[in-house]
């Protein structure tokens, strides 16, 4: 076992799939350099330029690019530098990624991953702190994933490079070098699509997943010392959802909070809400309750205003603890 912090598991994960398989190459803005989070770092030297591609500013040929790699026996992992500047690419993959094995009839697969650094907390102000999971989630075709920890991070970024379709993986800046895991040094994946029980309780449900998981996680353990016990499940897969483990967390306890940093209305929040009212609503004993961000067309720069908008482990708290009085 090796202490590593989520950006090193990321890192780690693509090194050793591109030791693994000599058809893995990165690609994206200045990642020769080790692009703006290190990700890449030492790949360079290691790998060679045909395997790190330094690409221009232009996310739109980022993804087509790797979506025609992919075409040609390449498995491209694909930077975008901050997911605030994917929109340029949304038309390669939601036009064509997305659709490549449906438009073929199963015949043909588009084996790429796009890494998209998401989220607020680090004061990155407008550009540099948007949470664009539900976009692309809402997509038949993409496979979207958000970790929440270093181990999952490694795990199911290696899952991403092994799966024949398009995955988007979201990484959450602000976890970069603020978590940190014991990683097992053989090689093992996380698999697209189950949730984690992160914890177990028979009072109230929180489900979240990204660095908001962690959020609750610290709110679920500070309301145990009040004698409410809180169920935490962990989505780490946001498309497909696994809707078994929503439901049967949700059964457990009847009173659900779904948190996320991402805007309120149409988030993810509100799908699973709906899975909940479709599957579990004789299980009921609450209205099922979201705590999000506001719907504002950005991230505040004011750290003042940035810390309003986002849940917290208190806000989290006094939600859950609500619920529990319900």
């Amino acid at each position: 076992m090796t202490a590593r912090t989520y950006i090193e598991a990321v890192h780690d994960a693509m090194w050793e799939e591109m030791e693994r398989c000599d058809t893995v190459v990165v690609l994206g803005e200045d990642i020769q350099e080790g692009g703006v989070f290190r990700a890449t770092d030492g790949m360079l030297a290691r790998f060679g330029p045909q395997r790190v591609l330094d690409t221009p500013l232009a996310e739109s040929s980022i993804v087509g690019i790797a979506i025609g790699m992919a075409q040609n026996g390449v498995l491209p992992v694909a930077e975008i530098q901050f997911a605030d500047f994917a929109y340029p690419a949304f038309n390669q993959l939601i036009s064509e990624a997305a659709k490549w094995r449906y438009r073929s009839n199963g015949a043909q697969a588009c084996p790429i991953v796009v890494r998209m650094p998401y989220g607020a907390g680090i004061r990155g102000g407008m550009y540099h702190s948007q949470s664009i999971e539900a976009l692309l989630a809402h997509v038949p075709g993409l496979k979207v994933v958000a970790p929440s920890t270093p181990y999952d991070a490694k795990g199911l970024l290696k899952a991403a490079v092994r799966d024949p379709d398009p995955v988007i993986y979201f990484e959450h800046k602000k976890a970069y070098r603020m978590l940190k895991d014991d990683l097992p040094a053989d090689d093992y994946v996380v698999p697209i699509g189950p949730a984690e029980l992160r914890r177990e309780g028979d009072d109230v449900t929180v489900i979240s997943y990204g660095l908001m998981a962690h959020e609750c996680l610290q709110a679920a353990e500070a309301l145990a010392g009040e004698g409410i016990e809180t169920t935490v499940l962990d989505l780490r897969t946001l498309a497909p959802l696994d809707r078994e483990a929503i439901l049967d967390a949700a059964r457990r306890t009847g009173k659900v909070l779904i948190v996320h940093e991402d805007n309120r209305s149409g988030g993810i929040g509100a799908e699973v809400a709906a899975t909940i009212v479709e599957g579990a609503f004789d299980y009921l004993d609450a209205p099922v309750r979201r705590l999000t961000a506001p719907d504002v067309p950005a991230g505040p720069f004011s750290g003042v205003l940035e810390d309003w908008c986002l849940p917290s482990r208190e806000t989290i708290a006094a939600a859950l603890r609500e619920l529990a009085a319900y």
